[in-house]
């Protein structure tokens, strides 16, 4: 971890690391966002897998609810960051692989929903939306990311009843493709990346593209209605 960013990055052979550490809960602030964004573009430049793990115990909390404590409006344009940095991770013409070294909730959970392929740790982690259990609404655009990834049957209790789950049933859900013990996951994350960067490419792009292409508008547009939600909110409270 660096003086000014939660996220270090490293490059290897066959991937682009990046690991999150702040020293607490992982949150996902303007730093982290900017952290994981450059990482893509560094990955997409490489033309490498990226690979993206926390620290042990913990993927990511989420957002960081400091700002929303601080600004309603700053707290607005950090989730509008996040919603940008999740459309990146969709539309990023590399495989992005995560390790989820622990608890992922909130934002931590959409980031898993965004990638290519999420590799758990075992343990009592908690895995979910949790935000209407917290009093939160879930923004349009992770509902579309929801609906696009989780298996049809859990998307309602996931989203309006914040059902969170341990690794095991994540993968049921459809929060994660593999679950091993902690001690293995960052040797069994590597190696989904060498195999993945042995893949042509091109039609890795062109074919992620042709399936994930849709998600990619469909989230432009959710982030649009976001915006425009959040805008209307402010303009009746200052006329109210």
């Amino acid at each position: 971890m660096s003086d000014t960013s939660p996220v270090a990055t490293t490059t290897t052979t066959n991937a682009v690391v990046a690991r999150l550490d702040d020293g607490g809960p992982n949150v996902i602030g303007f730093a982290a966002a900017a952290g994981l964004t450059a990482a893509i573009d560094r990955a997409a430049e490489a033309g490498l897998p990226l690979v993206i793990m926390g620290r042990e115990g913990m993927f990511s909390a989420g957002f960081d609810l400091n700002v929303l404590n601080d600004d309603v409006t700053a707290f607005a344009d950090l989730v509008m960051t996040g919603a940008e940095l999740l459309r990146h991770i969709v539309e990023a013409p590399v495989p992005v692989v995560l390790g989820v070294t622990g608890h992922a909730v909130a934002m931590g959970a959409l980031l898993l929903l965004a990638a290519d392929y999420r590799i758990g740790a075992e343990g009592r982690f908690k895995i979910g939306l949790n935000e209407v259990a917290i009093g939160m609404t879930l923004p349009h655009f992770a509902v579309t990311l929801a609906e696009s990834r989780l298996s049809k049957r859990h998307v309602l209790r996931s989203t309006t009843m914040a059902e969170v789950h341990r690794p095991e049933a994540a993968r049921g859900v459809g929060y994660l493709d593999d679950v091993v013990a902690p001690e293995g996951l960052k040797a069994a994350t590597m190696a989904k990346a060498e195999a993945l960067s042995i893949l042509h490419r091109g039609a890795f792009a062109g074919t992620k593209a042709r399936l994930r292409g849709d998600l990619a508008v469909a989230l432009a547009e959710a982030i649009a209605q976001d915006r425009a939600d959040f805008e209307a909110s402010q303009a009746a409270s200052r006329t109210g």
